[in-house]
């Protein structure tokens, strides 16, 4: 090969292709003059490139229709509305007529729009700002002669791009696309959880791959270690093509394991449930393995939309994952919107997004959008065993504002002849530092059913260490004495007042974590679709007092790599094939 980047292994799976770039951002323009007698000739690449824009919006709307939902494509419709509005036509024309280049006339025009829409009054407009941006740079992309998202159909596209937001993760043609590699991100990050539950194989936190790769590269992404081959050669392919195979050997293999229960070897159980993004993973987590949805996120539902989704939209999305368990329980995790999860336009950005308005804070500071979740939810409930699960949590006063909305809710529901079940457990999720070390305010009324421990942001706040920020990905270290020791804290205090304590985050799904999990009391775990095979294999192959003994070392160490090195010692001896498991090869 003639060279190799490394980035974060964030999905495994091994695929060879083509490097398609996607540089999804504003161009920059020159202020371009033209002779009189070149107007006609820019009204006319004006115009060819609307109409292009338009087609192309056209496409990607009836895709995402047949793969996605109706729903999602109703993004679409907005653009294609802007692009009709014949303002913006005219406005453009009278720009060309002044002499100037068609791309910086059309430039202009949309920024001014953006500016007057970010500055209305109503948030309906305000939230217009998100599809005027899109229009913004499919328009002038195509003016400079290149297509932002030009994927060809029945390629095998490796695409590249500095970060991948969730609305554009929507349009992925997955026929098209094989594997996503991203400048940005870390294991943590959304496009990375996104990836895995898609089973799309990914690389982030490359830094400069964007700038340092060409479209039309063949590539091999090898999602496990975070290796981007460029112009391999033949006996490189050979090489990743039989890596790929053992791969899909040991994947079998964990297949094997979904049926077998879920108990380590001294007989403890361990309930291992599925973490869920989008309604169409429910089959996939279903047959799994798991027991249960641990967490099922509902962003999906507005990250990328203009327009929040309304009570029957909710309900049909929550009914298809409950279904898809019968009666285990589904936990669904009410609206975690800020930091990096926002809705298209009408929420102002803030210069600390992760300690901002997001999360349960935004909930209750609108109360009729989390009303319209609440009764979609509690509508949902009714097909199945719905459990509720609030985000970021850190008072008590926040439990209490959230069940009065909920008890609001259901009496909407009942006074329109809907019968209500009154008795959906209200759980939170442990994610900060304060929220741990004050567990025990939250369980003394018997106003909290059940604890969840968000690892992902419990490690960020506890650390001060931005998940998202690559440069720092070193430094997010589960293991540290203090993410150990608040930890252990929450799993007393919820078994002391006989809550379920179970664990939703990233760390759940990595085998060291997993075993340092139940040596802390957890004994419930929520991981990805893929991941609970794995996870049932290190249960089956433990006892839980080894475990209790090398969390009990860990939580004496001084130093995150210190508990690496106990635990790692001790769950070596009693699975002597773990690093083969950890590299996802046969054992």
């Amino acid at each position: 090969m003639k060279r190799k980047l490394v980035g974060i292994g964030a999905s495994p799976g091994i695929v060879v292709g083509t490097v398609q770039l996607l540089r999804w951002e504003v161009p920059d323009v020159a202020h371009r003059i033209i002779p009189d007698d070149g107007i006609p000739a820019e009204l006319t690449r004006f115009h060819n490139a609307l109409e292009a824009a338009k087609e192309r919006l056209r496409q990607i709307r009836t895709r995402v229709e047949s793969t996605v939902g109706r729903e999602e494509a109703a993004i679409f419709e907005v653009q294609l509305s802007i692009l009709d509005d014949p303002d913006l036509t005219r406005g453009v024309e009278e720009l060309i007529h002044q002499n100037l280049a068609a791309e910086k006339a059309f430039d202009i025009q949309m920024v001014e729009s953006r500016q007057r829409f970010a500055r209305a009054a109503s948030p309906m407009v305000r939230e217009r700002v998100g599809d005027l941006t899109d229009v913004h740079i499919r328009v002038l992309s195509l003016l400079l002669g290149h297509d932002p998202i030009d994927i060809p159909s029945g390629g095998r596209a490796i695409l590249v791009t500095h970060d991948l937001t969730p609305s554009l993760t929507v349009q992925l043609d997955r026929k098209s696309i094989v594997a996503i590699a991203t400048d940005a991100g870390t294991r943590t990050s959304h496009v990375a959880i996104l990836a895995r539950s898609l089973n799309l194989p990914a690389i982030v936190g490359l830094r400069d791959a964007t700038s340092e790769l060409r479209g039309g590269e063949h590539a091999i992404l090898d999602g496990s270690t975070g290796v981007l081959a460029i112009d391999p050669s033949h006996a490189d392919i050979e090489s990743y093509r039989e890596r790929d195979r053992q791969e899909k050997v040991a994947e079998a293999e964990l297949q094997r394991l979904a049926s077998l229960e879920s108990i380590t070897t001294d007989g403890v159980h361990v309930t291992l449930r599925a973490n869920v993004d989008l309604p169409e993973e429910a089959d996939l987590a279903a047959s799994s393995g798991a027991e249960g949805v641990g967490l099922m996120r509902t962003e999906f539902l507005v990250l990328g939309r203009a327009t929040m989704p309304d009570e029957d939209e909710q309900y049909r999305a929550y009914r298809k994952v409950v279904e898809a368990f019968g009666g285990k329980p589904v936990v669904i995790r009410t609206f975690d919107i800020g930091g990096d999860k926002l809705p298209v336009g009408g929420y102002p950005s803030e210069p600390n997004p992760f300690l901002g308005w997001r999360a349960i804070r935004m909930c209750l500071d609108k109360p009729e959008l989390f009303r319209t979740q609440l009764r979609a939810l509690l509508r949902a409930a009714s097909h199945g065993d719905v459990r509720i699960m609030l985000p970021l949590v850190v008072t008590l006063d926040e439990v209490l504002g959230a069940r009065a909305l909920l008890e609001e809710a259901a009496s909407q529901l009942e006074r329109r002849g809907v019968t209500v079940r009154r008795d959906v457990p209200l759980g939170v999720m442990i994610e900060t530092p304060a929220a741990a070390v004050a567990a025990d305010t939250f369980t003394r009324d018997g106003d909290v059913a059940f604890f969840s421990i968000g690892t992902n942001d419990l490690v960020q706040y506890t650390l001060a260490v931005d998940r998202g920020n690559a440069n720092l990905s070193s430094r997010f270290t589960p293991l540290h004495p203090a993410v150990l020791r608040l930890i252990e804290r929450t799993v007393q205090v919820g078994e002391g007042a006989g809550l379920e304590v179970a664990v939703c985050g990233e760390m759940a799904s990595q085998p060291l974590m997993a075993f340092a999990l139940i040596g802390l009391g957890v004994r419930q775990l929520s991981v990805s679709p893929r991941s609970v095979s794995l996870v049932k294999r290190i249960v089956r192959g433990i006892s839980a007092a080894t475990a209790e003994e090398a969390a009990k070392a860990a939580l004496k160490a001084s130093t995150a790599d210190a508990a690496s090195r106990e635990l790692h010692r001790r769950l070596s001896a009693a699975m002597p094939e773990l690093g083969l498991l950890e590299q996802g090869l046969p054992v």
